[in-house]
């Protein structure tokens, strides 16, 4: 089932609104839950409220909303869990064939587990009558129970958040559970409370002959990581207990940005495929975004693989769904082109959804970047620091300097975001996913991964590259354009819509405010298009100076008025509101 594309060309444009992640129309998104593929549907339920919200997409990328699938009951929300399919109805719940079976969190008396069963292919969900089926054990922290099979030993097992540890438990049924082993204590990074923990089986190196299990965990919010974070470890699991390989000490990061958490895998992909998604936010501001009337949205989702890197170790790799081939509107593949310290290079190519992809190789070099989402004195930065070995994502500039976090408290938003890379491999591919409000950046096919939301103007589009202390040599450079994933697409040589630096200001008398507009979508060519503004009361502001794409405005007295730019060939309008004090 692929979404119906809607008509309406204002459906999902909202400032900030993502056109190629998925997003709920309304109310906060948290928590992925209950992700499962099932006759030809993939299905995503999310965190609402402590209810789960639903959708359901053919190809990941375009969603139809459904209603709420599980509200709150006498035992209180239904927290983060996972959805399997009951194949040979082992839970009785199905009359002998197939089902879903919703494995969750309740809340009422203490955090428990309980399930839920769809006959309906995922449409509509009944509590099973005698949750829940596992019992809080004492503990304050006991919730996000993920549920898989395992083929060796013929059983379900379940691996649930417990504290800063995981508890695995182990089934016939889905109904009946019993205690199996705890792993965690002394084990990977203890700053906060683990949830959301997931278990899954990957060949190294594309090798099905050499397989290692993944236990991931998200990890809660706290004051050595400035917020929420993720981490994994690489092991082995034989039903009963998970082993790790690495020294306990070791913290494998999942993301190097500060907003991917509560990743989940799909079960029962095709092809034994382990994909994954997260909730791109952080725990630290989880609604505080200045986004309306939604709050929150999930990260792209991407494949999962454990590779060998150059320096013999195994880890993890994530890697873009290839279904946003699919999105590709327009494709402009780059020359090789080289950047020096003298002078900075903006790319011909511009937007605010896309894809860009390029390999870097540098002999002698202080540091290189990227600027993205260049323009009005902004830019989401991602560049190499090779004087101290760094690969970065900085936000510092990006707009949104500060935002107001979950405890009330002035939060430092605009902040750089780095981890290790060793100048003397000489070389780099970086494949950057940009959409409206966030930059996934993925460092050579996923050995590396940022994930970062960013609140930039709607018009700031630009691409720039710059190097210092050397010369780099840009190669296989191609910058797609992506459709929207909600909206039916324009005919050739036609607009959507207009998009301006601001929606709203407020200006003192005597000010002065440069203007902006842009075309929407980016891939068809505007240079052409021309742009008319007028002031609805000059009185109160005036149009002083022309600019390209845009104007100077002035605030003259007192008052509420507004600036409306169209283009008249197109039938496109758009409304700057402006309130003018002394």
């Amino acid at each position: 089932m692929i979404h119906p594309l809607s008509d309406d060309k204002t459906y999902y444009t909202e400032p900030y609104r993502p056109q190629f992640h998925f997003s709920s129309p309304t109310g906060n998104l948290a928590d992925p839950n209950g992700l499962v593929y099932y006759e030809g549907e993939y299905h995503l339920f999310h965190q609402k409220n402590g209810t789960w919200a639903h959708a359901i997409s053919s190809d990941l990328l375009h969603w139809n909303h459904m209603p709420i699938a599980l509200e709150h009951d006498e035992l209180g929300q239904a927290l983060s869990g996972s959805v399997v399919v009951d194949e040979e109805d082992s839970s009785g719940l199905f009359e002998g064939k197939a089902g879903l079976v919703a494995l969750y969190t309740n809340t009422e008396g203490g955090e428990a587990q309980s399930i839920a069963y769809s006959q309906d292919n995922g449409r509509t969900w009944e509590r099973y009558g005698e949750n829940p089926v596992i019992q809080n054990p004492g503990i304050k922290d006991f919730r996000d129970p993920k549920v898989f099979w395992h083929n060796e030993t013929s059983q379900w097992v379940m691996v649930v958040s417990t504290d800063k540890s995981v508890t695995f438990y182990q089934s016939q049924n889905l109904i009946d559970w019993t205690y199996a082993s705890r792993f965690g204590d002394g084990e990977g990074s203890h700053v906060a409370v683990w949830e959301c923990p997931d278990l899954f089986r990957l060949p190294v190196d594309g090798n099905t002959e050499n397989e290692k299990w993944v236990l991931h965990v998200s990890v809660g919010d706290n004051e050595e990581t400035n917020g929420s974070t993720a981490q994994y470890f690489i092991g082995e699991f034989d039903g009963t207990t998970f082993t790790n390989d690495h020294d306990p000490e070791e913290v494998l990061i999942t993301d190097y940005g500060q907003d991917f958490y509560a990743a989940q895998t799909f079960s029962n992909t095709e092809n034994d495929k382990v994909i994954w998604l997260g909730w791109m936010a952080n725990w630290r501001y989880p609604y505080q975004s200045p986004t309306d009337p939604w709050m929150g949205a999930m990260s792209i989702p991407r494949e999962l693989s454990l590779v060998t890197n150059d320096q013999g170790e195994v880890r993890l790799f994530q890697h873009p769904i290839h279904w946003l081939d699919d999105l590709s509107a327009k494709q402009e593949p780059l020359q090789t082109f080289h950047v020096s310290e003298e002078k900075a290079l903006p790319l011909k190519v511009s937007g605010t959804t896309y894809r860009y992809e390029a390999t870097v190789r540098w002999d002698e070099l202080t540091e290189f970047g990227v600027r993205l989402r260049h323009g009005d004195g902004m830019e989401s930065l991602i560049g190499f620091d090779a004087a101290y070995d760094k690969l970065f994502l900085d936000r510092t500039n990006a707009g949104l300097e500060t935002i107001v976090d979950r405890h009330g408290e002035p939060f430092p938003f605009g902040r750089r975001y780095e981890t290790d890379y060793r100048a003397s491999r000489g070389e780099l591919k970086l494949t950057a996913l940009v959409d409206e409000s966030s930059i996934e950046l993925f460092i050579n096919d996923g050995e590396l991964v940022f994930t970062s939301l960013i609140y930039t103007d709607p018009t700031n589009d630009g691409i720039e590259w710059y190097a210092d202390g050397g010369t780099i040599h840009v190669s296989d450079s191609t910058f797609t354009y992506f459709h929207n994933v909600w909206r039916q697409p324009v005919e050739e040589g036609a607009f959507e819509r207009l998009v301006t630096n601001v929606n709203q200001a407020r200006l003192k008398v005597g000010e002065y405010l440069p203007l902006s507009a842009a075309h929407k979508p980016d891939y068809e060519e505007a240079s052409g298009e021309t742009l008319n503004w007028k002031s609805l009361d000059s009185n109160i502001v005036d149009i002083r100076n022309e600019t390209d794409g845009g104007v100077v405005i002035k605030a003259l007295n007192e008052g509420v008025t507004e600036i409306v730019v169209t283009n008249e060939s197109q039938g496109l309008e758009k409304t700057i509101r402006l309130f003018i004090t002394k």
